[in-house]
Formats: structure tokens, sequence, C-alpha cells
């Protein structure tokens, strides 16, 4: 710092020389406390004085008319279905100050993606919004005869400890079990090295807990429609969950680690084998913690459509908990109802060469089509979701369904009704008025 301030300063042969020189002596390039004195004041002058008059004049002139990070969307008259892009456009940014209140009272589990760093400042940013935080962090892997746990180097230990300063969220890593599960489920010693492995890397780590994902996996691999097998299945969810409980967590020693198993919808009226269903649930009620229902991705690129339609979710919920003579309603406590952040941008039509074809969006792609575009907004009564319309430079026709602040309040208001938590896939796709909600 010094080097910089020498060279705006003036030399010492201009010095008044009756001036009584100070004890310290100048440095090397001939500086004075006085021009520094000088320096300072002008440093003092230009950078702290002049921006706080900025700042206060800016308060006093728009404040009154434009500054509404005092109150939440929902006193905003924001959350509606008739909702315009230059109303997204300028409101998206607008938090209101006290991020600490929470609206939803039922757990709220948020993935963070390491390939999104807004999610890991929003993490932070409204953290006691949260009472789950799972960066997508691990995956167990076959390696020849053994198992390996990759992904301790996404692990940020920083961002851990500004999470405990910031408030009492639960960090749970999400670990992706991609091992082969005619090994890992036939072999003993498969499962008990996979269980060592995960929970002393939440020792090492200092986690609370993990979120797993399998159940995809195995039905994909077609283990679930089998009897024998899928009672492996649940044994193994089963043991994990028990040596998880033995163990407390590093942050309080009256609360064990945490699993949370993450369960994908059925895709028919019906369940089918391969569903996770109300037995399930049952079955592992004392060693799982919670579950992660992905009540998301209704629609695709070759079926475009809504991301989650309400009814389709409510309908969901019904097949899971089962009837209310014989199911599993009062464990509904522990279910967290999915929730998207992201968006789809769908193509609707090539002309010639038919539907089909588009994918993700993320709130900053969602903001850049509204500015470019300009579209009509609408709200479809069906799903309950927002949507719109628009042509790209080829002049192929696009379907835009993103997350709206009257959308995510409807769900969470569907949640509430099932008395039951949400899980949100993931914090940093969304906008940053979403978090009023929550």
């Amino acid at each position: 710092m010094a080097k910089k301030r020498d060279r705006r300063v003036a030399s010492g042969a201009n010095r008044p020389k009756d001036r009584v020189e100070p004890l310290t002596q100048p440095d090397r390039h001939g500086g004075s406390a006085s021009s520094d004195r000088r320096l300072i004041i002008i440093i003092f002058v230009f950078f702290i004085v002049s921006p706080a008059i900025s700042i206060f004049v800016y308060r006093i002139k728009y404040a009154s008319g434009t500054n509404r990070t005092g109150s939440s969307v929902y006193q905003r008259g924001l959350v509606k279905p008739d909702v315009n892009y230059q109303e997204i456009l300028d409101e998206n940014t607008k938090v209101s100050e006290n991020t600490s209140g929470r609206h939803h009272t039922f757990p709220v589990l948020a993935y963070i993606t390491p390939w999104n760093s807004r999610g890991y400042e929003s993490a932070k940013r409204f953290n006691s919004k949260f009472t789950h935080l799972s960066p997508v962090w691990y995956d167990l892997k076959s390696q020849g005869s053994d198992l390996i746990l990759e992904g301790r180097h996404n692990a940020d230990i920083g961002w851990i400890s500004e999470l405990r300063m910031a408030g009492d969220a639960m960090v749970l890593p999400r670990v992706v079990l991609e091992a082969f599960p005619s090994d890992l489920l036939r072999k003993k010693k498969q499962r008990s090295r996979a269980i060592n492995l995960i929970v002393d890397e939440c020792k090492e780590m200092g986690y609370d807990g993990i979120v797993l994902e399998s159940w995809s996996r195995w039905a994909a691999y077609g283990i679930l429609n089998d009897p024998s097998m899928r009672n492996s299945a649940l044994k193994f969810i089963k043991q994990l969950g028990d040596a998880m409980h033995a163990v407390n967590s590093e942050q309080t020693n009256k609360r064990s680690l945490q699993l949370i198993y993450v369960i994908g919808p059925p895709r028919s009226e019906t369940l089918q084998e391969y569903d996770f269903g109300p037995r399930d649930l049952k079955n592992l009620d004392d060693a799982v913690d919670g579950f992660s229902l992905m009540t998301y991705d209704f629609s695709g690129p070759q079926n475009p459509g809504p991301n989650a339609p309400l009814k389709w979710i409510s309908a969901t919920m019904e097949l899971l908990l089962g009837s209310t003579s014989n199911g599993v309603r009062h464990l509904s406590h522990k279910i967290f109802l999915g929730i998207n952040f992201y968006g789809n941008d769908f193509i609707v039509s090539r002309g010639e060469g038919g539907d089909g074809g588009g994918g993700a969006i993320t709130g900053s792609d969602y903001l850049s089509l509204l500015k470019k575009h300009r579209p009509v907004l609408q709200w479809e009564e069906r799903s309950e979701e927002h949507l719109f319309f628009y042509p790209d430079d080829n002049h192929i026709n696009h379907a835009v369904f993103y997350p709206s602040l009257l959308s995510i309040s409807v769900r969470l208001e569907e949640a509430r009704k099932w008395g039951c938590g949400i899980s949100i896939w993931e914090i940093g796709q969304g906008l940053d008025y979403f978090f009023d909600l929550l």
C-alpha cells in the first residue's frame, strides 16, 4: 500500500524548512507524515465520505418510491396469476429484509450443486429459511472388487463453516449409489464396506448426515422386480440408517447422524413393482429420517408441458401414503415434497421437422428470454403453472415453463395440506424473491 500512496504525494524537497521532522523516518521513496496525512484525508473523502453522501442522497430520492425490500412478495402483491415480464424483471432481485422469518414451518431441504456457485451464496444468505442443506458432492462407486467414495474434492469446508455461523441448517451431502447393485446387495462385506465409507466420511468431515440416492438406479438395473433383491435393497438402507443413528453429529451430541432417502414418483396411475410405495415407507420408517420425493420432471423434450402439475403432485402423494384406512398417512411429516427452482424451454414446432427438443433452463436463462422476447405470460389453470411462447431467430416456436411466485406458493400450500416438508432442486437455479415464500 505504501508504494502506491507515495506515487501520489509531493517530494520531500518542497516541505517548509522550519518544520519539525517527526521521529519516524520517511520511507525510501521520500514520503512524509504530512503528505501521508493529506493522502489519508483525500482517501477518506473520496472513498468513504463521497459514497456515504451518494447513498444518503439515493435513499432520500428513491427510497419512498421504489425501495420495497422492507416488505415480502406477499405484502407487495406479487403472488398472483396476472404477472407480466417487466414486473418480473423489476422485482426478482428484491427480497424482504427479514431473511430469517419462515412462512413454511415444516422442514425445508435445499439442494446445492457444485457447478452453480449461486446456490452456495443463496444457502448462506437465506440460511434460516432451511432446515437441511444438501450439496451434491459424492458418488459411491465400484472399483474392481472394492468400493470407493468419490467427491471429497468437491467439499468446501470454508463454506460449511460460514453456514454454521449463519444459522442452524443441517449439512447433509448427497451420495449417489453407483456401485453395481448385484454385488453390493448380495455380498455382506460390500454392504459393510459401503456403510463404513459413508459413516466415516460423515465423522471425518463433520457432516450432520447424508442424502442417499439409489432407488432410481436400482430400478434401472431391474433388481426391484425381484422380491429377494428388493428385500436386500431395503435391508441395506435399514442397516445404513441404523449405523448412522448410532453416531452422534459433530455439531451436537444430542442428535444422531441423519439419513434422508431420495424416492421418485410413480409414472402411472397405479404403483408398479419397481415403484416406492406405502409398504416401503412403513418398512423404512425407523431407519430413515426423511424421504426426498422428486415431484418434478413430469414433462420432457419429447412431451413438452408443465414441470409438475399440481393434480399430479396430489395424486403422487395419494399413492405414496395409501388410503386413509390402511395407509401410512401418519408418516407424511417425513416427506420432503419436491419443488423445482429450474424451468424448461421446449421446442413445440419445427415446421417440417416435427415437434420435440429443448431442455432445462436456470433463472438467468429465463430472465434473458424475458428481456429479449417480452412475452405475454399465461397462467395455466390445469397445471397451475405460468408459461409463455416465443419464436426464436430461426422462427421455431418455443414454450417456456418456469416457476413463478404463485406456482411455488400453491405447491407450498399443497405441502402444508399434507403436513409435509419440501425439497428444492436446486436453489441456485431460482430467482432471489422466491426465498420470500419459504
